[in-house]
């Protein structure tokens, strides 16, 4: 079961730069989107419904902004588009396939970076969204969880560590949060790992690896890998048994995000 997760920072964007057929080679079974920046009626070309059965969840609050998507070769038993909370879910923040005893979710966890009023919306997405995780993690169902998280988890995940302490993404808040659900010795210190928790599936595969899958658009960041590891799949810990390969591809380039590929057997 090959699972892809990308922030397309705009899916009409990413389509012109030749996404759509770089997926094409992929043989994904489940594709999760992060900010399609777009509403579903503008995407009428066929190249928008791959894999046979495609689920957008736009942003209603703004017209081109946020939104998720979910594409998939088979059919699900259901699919979820709100977690109950209209200021997170009318963003277009969240988008749930079910699959028997499968949840995949697309999520999109805000920024703080564009001022004090968003990093505030983003801690309080934290405290609500956390209950939330650690029942889905108790619930005995099989979890991925693909998106931007727009929050890296320690020096190894982040260029310029000791520079962007102050900056959003990289709080020590933040990284505590994080850290705070993901049960391996991975994180930044800051707080215990629990001895039941989400899985990296990166750090599952790749320990010690330096790689990146955001770049600012700024100067030459992309060109010379300032880059940070946002986007992740967190997956439970039985899934996480089941993680056999992972890539993330910088190259072609198709948004400031890269495409996250796992590989899960069964």
């Amino acid at each position: 079961m090959r699972i892809i997760s990308f922030n397309a920072n705009g899916i009409r964007s990413a389509a012109s730069k030749g996404f759509f057929g770089w997926l094409e080679g992929q043989q994904a079974d489940i594709v999760c989107l992060q900010e399609t920046k777009a509403q579903e009626d503008q995407l009428a070309d066929a190249c928008f419904r791959p894999l046979g059965h495609c689920y957008y969840r736009d942003a209603i609050t703004k017209k081109g902004y946020s939104g998720v998507a979910i594409y998939s070769k088979r059919e699900p038993d259901e699919v979820r588009t709100a977690l109950g909370w209209a200021p997170f879910d009318d963003e277009g923040r969240y988008i749930e396939a079910r699959y028997g005893k499968l949840s995949v979710v697309s999520f999109y966890i805000p920024s703080g970076s564009s001022g004090e009023l968003r990093q505030g919306f983003k801690f309080e997405v934290m405290d609500w969204l956390k209950p939330i995780m650690d029942e889905w993690l108790a619930s005995g169902r099989d979890y991925v969880l693909c998106g931007d998280w727009n929050i890296v988890r320690a020096r190894s995940d982040i260029k310029n560590w000791t520079s962007n302490q102050k900056n959003s993404g990289c709080l020590p808040p933040e990284r505590a949060w994080l850290n705070g659900m993901i049960a391996d010795a991975c994180g930044d210190g800051l707080v215990e790992a629990p001895a039941r928790g989400w899985k990296d599936s990166f750090r599952v595969l790749k320990p010690e690896a330096v790689e990146y899958t955001w770049w600012s658009n700024r100067g030459a960041a992309r060109a010379n890998d300032v880059g940070w590891r946002i986007d992740y799949q967190l997956v439970t810990p039985e899934l996480a048994k089941r993680a056999r390969a992972c890539a993330i591809h910088r190259e072609p380039r198709f948004s400031d995000h890269a495409p996250y590929v796992v590989d899960y057997a069964g």
